[in-house]
């Protein structure tokens, strides 16, 4: 390789090669915070997923228990409907014979109530004959006595005609007797003929009620079996649709597993990728940082310098704030944080807090204006802890955390990667490349630029100073 005679043309190409390297050097932490942004975005994914995944694992395991019970269920209902429907159908049978002797004896009952009819009619006519003859012994009894009369009158010729009508008249008073004994007992065998026809009728009644109700019950119990019967074949087919059931959630398992395991192998790539991009990240900062210390040229090397002349003005006014007695030295290194009772995203106050709120303003509200890029500028402890911030990103906490993480940012601790490295480097500067939630899933490629902050030589911070690249 031919070498430069010339020392200064040497120098200018050293210096040119140097500025390339700087400047391709952030342009290789842009696209490297890009893809560590997308991997991280693809890390949550993949974590949701996961958690999609054991929640859909978890509901078919869930499944799959609730379908064992079902089919122990449906077996118990058989076994069940089983055992019911031969209790049912000897029911029946049993009903149906107690039927057909219920008919029988209605059968009986009617055939009596017909016969007691005709015993009735015969009592009847009994009694009319019966009273025919005492209305024909009455008469033969007026005879008699006629006759005796006219015997006695006779005198002696009558006697034999007076024996004659005396028998007569002692035969129709017998008969009289009897006709009223035979009244009397036709009567009495009446009433019980009638009171055992009145009791057969009942009987019949209750016959006939017992039959409609047995055929009632019948058909009762004929639905009954009907319905079993269909009971049974529903729980049959409940098993069987059970059965595959529990063939689909078996065939699920495996695939289940075979998607976790894939998932997990991937969210281990993934992780282990984003871990080696944040090792690039910090090796073209690195490289952006020495590239600048050996005079390349940056179009940051404004923000550098303007960034490190406010971190050395921090460091004088802490320094002058001692001297003064202003605030003594232990509490501004002191790093005992109080947290702010009800705030969301949670704020915290610092034994320094209100000194820095009376101090820095002035500084980081003049940094806002080297730029329309420029985001922020705030100091920030070695913890990362922010007691101080920009006046539009310092508003009182509302009731909604969303708005209060995006406008009120003082009094919080970013022990982030970027906010935590800003805070506890001490190198001249350091300029980091990040994707910032936009919310609303936007992002927008942030430079984080950060000088340290010394007082009487001693690290406290750093001053960050963001910006839109």
């Amino acid at each position: 390789m031919t070498q430069s005679l010339n020392p200064r043309t040497d120098d200018a190409q050293t210096a040119a090669r140097i500025n390339r390297i700087a400047a391709d050097a952030v342009l290789l932490g842009r696209d490297v915070a890009e893809v560590a942004g997308a991997l991280d975005a693809l890390e949550q994914h993949i974590d949701a997923q996961m958690s999609l995944l054991q929640t859909a694992r978890s509901a078919a395991e869930t499944v799959q228990d609730a379908n064992t019970r079902v089919l122990d269920g449906a077996d118990r209902v058989s076994r069940s409907a089983d055992v019911t429907l031969d209790l049912v159908e000897g029911t029946v049978a049993q009903l149906r014979e107690t039927g057909a002797h219920a008919q029988t004896i209605a059968a009986w009952v009617r055939a009596a109530i017909a016969r007691m009819e005709e015993i009735n009619t015969t009592l009847i006519k009994v009694q009319s004959e019966n009273a025919e003859i005492k209305s024909v012994a009455k008469q033969v009894n007026i005879l008699a006595i006629n006759a005796k009369i006219e015997a006695a009158r006779a005198g002696d010729s009558g006697k034999g005609f007076a024996v004659v009508a005396e028998a007569i008249n002692e035969l129709s008073r017998k008969t009289a007797a009897a006709a009223d004994g035979i009244g009397t007992a036709v009567g009495g065998l009446s009433t019980s003929v009638g009171a055992l026809h009145d009791e057969a009728g009942a009987i019949s009644q209750d016959a006939n009620a017992v039959l409609t109700g047995a055929a009632g019950t019948d058909t009762a119990l004929g639905r009954m079996v009907e319905g079993l019967k269909q009971t049974r074949e529903a729980v049959s087919e409940i098993t069987a649709r059970a059965g595959e059931v529990n063939a689909a959630n078996g065939r699920f398992a495996p695939a289940f597993r075979d998607m976790a395991d894939g998932m997990t192998s991937t969210s281990a790539e993934v992780h282990q990728a984003a871990q080696k991009t944040q090792a690039l990240i910090l090796a073209g900062e690195t490289i952006v940082q020495e590239a600048v210390e050996l005079g390349g040229a940056t179009t940051d090397d404004a923000f550098i310098r303007a960034a490190q002349g406010a971190a050395a003005e921090i460091g004088q006014i802490f320094e002058s704030a001692i001297q003064r007695g202003q605030i003594a030295a232990s509490s501004l290194f002191d790093s005992r944080y109080t947290a702010i009772p009800g705030t969301d995203p949670a704020q915290v106050m610092a034994p320094f807090t209100n000194f820095t709120d009376s101090v820095l303003p002035e500084v980081q509200e003049r940094m806002l204006g080297l730029s329309q890029d420029v985001v922020f500028c705030a100091a920030v402890d070695r913890n990362g802890y922010l007691p101080t911030h920009n006046l539009k990103f310092s508003q009182p906490q509302s009731v909604d955390p969303v708005w209060n993480a995006a406008n009120c940012r003082n009094r919080r601790i970013f022990n982030d990667r970027v906010g935590l490295r800003a805070g506890q480097s001490t190198a001249p500067f350091l300029l980091q490349i990040y994707r910032r939630d936009m919310g609303g899933g936007e992002f927008a490629l942030m430079k984080d630029l950060s000088a340290p902050i010394f007082v009487n030589g001693k690290h406290w911070g750093g001053l960050r100073l963001a910006y839109r690249m």
